[in-house]
C-alpha cells in the first residue's frame, strides 16, 4: 500500500527520524518512544478527510474520544508544518501486547478479557445516550450499514455473489424478525457513543490492564451504536481467531457485569454485520483469504446449533459454578450463556454480584418469597435467551423437584433439549470450601448447607436420564 510521501510529510519525518507505517487513511511516524498519527487527504464513502480543516477537526475529535478510552496513551497534538497539517501525537506502546498479538502466542487468559468486561461495561455505563431526537440506533440506521456491506463485496467479489446473496437475505430477515427489538434497545438507551472498532488489534494490555485505544472518530453513525454491538465485534473476532472459549466468556462476563440480557436477542445479528464489515476491508486490501475466512465465519453465525439447557443441582459449595464455567467454555461454538441465582437475586435487590446482603438465612433477600422472584425472573431470561436461538446454563441449587419441573417444561416448551449438571461432594468438603469462600456472589454458610441438607429432594429416576456425564464427552451445545 505504501506511496510516496507529500513533500510537507517527508520533511516532517525527516526532522523526527522517523519510520513510516502506511495505513489506507493514515500515515503513523514511528520515533524514540512515540507515534505521530497523520491523516491522509482523500475522501472516502465513510469518512471525509479532504480539506486541511476537516483533517485538524478529525485530528481534536481522536484526541478527545480516546482519551477517555487511554489517556496515557493520547498525549496532544502538534502542527507538522505552518500549512494547516496536524498530527495526533502518541505514547508508543510494545506492539506484543496488543491483544491480537497475545491471543496468536496463546497468553490471552480468561482473566484478561474479565478486565476487558469491566473497562467496557464501565464506559457505557456512563457514555452519553444517544436521545428520541437522534437517528442513532433507529431500526432504518441499524439495517443501512448492514445492507451497504453487501452492495459494496458484490463489487469486490463478484465471484461470491451466490454466498453473498444468501447472506444479505439471511440479514434482511433478521432484521424484520428483530425490528421490534431495535426499536426498543433504542427507547432502553442502548444507543450510546462508543468505540465503534473494538476488534483485538484496537486493544492492549498496559500495566496488565486491558485499554482500548483507536476508536473511530470520522463518522459518528459507526461510534453511536447498541452496546451490543461493541461486544458482539470482540466477541466475533476471538471465534475468528479460534478461541471459543475466549469469547464465550468475554460475551457472558460482559451480560454479567451489565445485566442486559435484553441484549442476547439481537447479539447475532450485530455479529453477522461485524463479519462483514471485516470481509470488505480485507475485499479492499486485497486479502482474498481474509475475505474468504469472514464469509466462512459469517455463514457459520448464521446457523446456530439447536438451543439447550442445562440446569445445575447441587448443595452450597458442590462445584455448580466452577462446572458451570468448564461446560460453558468447552462450547466450540460459543453460543452458550450462563445465568447464576446468586447474581441475579442480587440484582433484583439492587446490590452488585459481590456486595454482601448481610442477610441471615431465611431472612431478607433470602425468604421464601425473594427467592419465587428470583426463579421468576430467571424463567423470564431463559424464555428470551431460548427463544433468540442460544443454549443456556442455569448456575442455581435446584434442590426442590418442583424447581427442575418447572425448567423442564420451559426448556420444552420453547424447543430446547434439557440436561441436569448434578455436583455433588462430601459434607466435610463442601464445609472447607464454605469457610474458605472469599470474593465470590454467593453467601452460603456451614448454617444454610446444614439447612438445605434439611429440605434437598434427591434426582428422580426419570430425571437421572437427563444428568450429564461429567467431564463431557461432547460439550457442543
Amino acid at each position: 500500500m505504501s506511496t510516496p510521501l507529500p513533500d510537507w510529510l517527508e520533511r516532517f519525518r525527516a526532522r523526527l527520524g522517523a519510520e513510516v507505517v502506511e495505513t489506507h487513511i493514515s500515515w503513523l511516524l514511528l520515533a524514540d518512544g512515540f507515534a505521530w498519527k497523520i491523516k491522509k487527504p482523500l475522501s472516502l464513502p465513510f469518512l471525509d478527510y479532504s480539506t486541511p480543516a476537516k483533517r485538524h477537526f478529525n485530528c481534536t475529535e481522536e484526541l478527545r474520544l480516546n482519551r477517555v478510552f487511554a489517556p496515557d496513551l493520547y498525549l496532544g497534538l502538534e502542527p507538522v508544518d505552518d500549512s494547516g497539517e496536524w498530527a495526533v501525537k502518541m505514547r508508543r506502546f510494545d506492539e506484543g501486547q496488543r491483544l491480537d498479538h497475545v491471543c496468536e502466542r496463546g497468553a490471552l487468559s480468561p482473566a484478561h478479557l474479565s478486565g476487558l468486561a469491566r473497562v467496557v461495561h464501565a464506559f457505557q455505563r456512563q457514555a452519553p445516550v444517544a436521545g428520541p431526537a437522534s437517528p442513532f440506533g433507529e431500526p432504518g440506521e441499524v439495517m443501512g450499514p448492514a445492507m451497504d456491506n453487501f452492495t459494496a463485496l458484490l463489487s469486490l467479489a463478484p465471484a461470491a455473489s451466490n454466498r453473498l446473496d444468501c447472506l444479505a437475505g439471511w440479514t434482511r430477515n433478521e432484521f424484520a424478525r428483530l425490528r421490534d427489538s431495535f426499536a426498543a434497545r433504542k427507547a432502553q438507551g442502548r444507543i450510546r457513543e462508543g468505540h465503534g472498532d473494538l476488534h483485538l488489534g484496537n486493544l492492549v494490555l498496559l500495566g496488565g490492564q486491558v485499554t482500548p485505544f483507536d476508536c473511530i472518530e470520522f463518522n459518528d453513525s459507526l461510534r453511536w451504536i447498541d452496546v451490543a454491538s461493541e461486544l458482539a465485534f470482540t466477541w466475533m473476532d476471538l471465534l475468528d481467531r479460534g478461541r471459543p472459549d475466549l469469547a464465550g466468556w468475554l460475551l457472558n462476563e460482559w451480560l454479567s457485569e451489565s445485566g442486559d440480557y435484553e441484549a442476547v436477542p439481537v447479539l447475532r445479528f450485530y455479529a453477522v454485520y461485524k463479519a462483514m464489515v471485516r470481509a470488505k476491508v480485507a475485499a479492499l486490501s486485497g486479502d482474498p483469504a481474509g475475505l474468504e475466512r469472514y464469509l466462512a465465519l459469517a455463514e457459520h453465525l448464521t446457523c446456530p446449533p439447536p438451543p439447550r439447557l442445562v440446569i445445575t443441582y447441587g448443595l452450597s459449595g458442590s462445584g455448580k459454578t466452577t462446572h458451570s464455567r468448564q461446560l460453558l467454555t468447552a462450547d466450540p461454538r460459543a453460543a452458550t450463556l450462563c445465568l447464576r441465582s446468586d447474581v441475579e437475586r442480587k440484582r433484583l435487590h439492587g446490590l452488585a454480584p459481590l456486595a454482601r446482603s448481610d442477610s441471615s438465612p431465611g431472612a431478607s433477600i433470602y425468604t421464601p418469597d425473594a427467592t419465587r422472584r428470583t426463579f421468576s425472573r430467571l424463567a423470564r431470561q431463559t424464555a428470551m435467551i431460548l427463544d433468540a436461538g442460544w443454549s443456556l446454563i442455569i448456575d442455581a441449587a435446584f434442590l426442590k423437584r418442583a424447581e427442575r419441573d418447572d425448567f423442564h417444561t420451559l426448556a420444552a416448551n420453547h424447543g430446547a433439549s434439557f440436561a441436569i449438571l448434578a455436583c455433588t461432594a462430601p459434607f466435610e468438603t463442601l464445609a472447607e470450601r464454605l469457610e474458605k469462600r472469599r470474593g465470590d456472589a454467593s453467601e452460603a454458610t456451614v448454617a444454610v448447607l446444614e439447612k438445605q441438607l434439611e429440605w434437598i429432594e434427591p434426582l428422580t429416576p426419570a430425571e437421572l436420564q437427563h444428568v450429564l456425564p461429567w467431564p463431557p464427552a461432547d460439550a457442543a451445545t
